[in-house]
């Protein structure tokens, strides 16, 4: 039984809905972080599956090339965010927005 392109696609989708849950609800920045990674994940899952059903018997090697190096700037972005989460915890010894927001002048 062959999988279906929609199997992929509804995956696609429910970790892109459960991403922006994330991003809208949640108050902590690495839960916040932790919830991009999800939504980027969502991509990188939808063009691989574009990539591999685009036409029957072949795989697009450009796509998955495309799919790695989106890996590669992701871990990048997220190490980046991760690195200001550290250091907004050490200066403001919190991690929520809320009192993040507090703090502008």
């Amino acid at each position: 039984m062959p999988i279906e392109p929609y199997t992929f696609i509804a995956t696609s989708g429910v970790l892109l809905a459960v991403g922006i849950y994330g991003l809208m609800v949640k108050r902590n920045m690495i839960k916040m972080v932790m919830a991009l990674e999800i939504m980027f994940s969502s991509a990188i899952l939808s063009l691989v599956n574009f990539a591999y059903f685009r036409m029957y018997g072949f795989v697009d090697p450009i796509l998955h090339v495309t799919a790695i190096i989106a890996i590669s700037v992701e871990a990048c972005l997220i190490g980046i965010a991760l690195a200001f989460v550290i250091n907004a915890y050490r200066h403001y010894k919190t991690l929520d927005i809320r009192e993040l927001r507090r703090l502008r002048w």
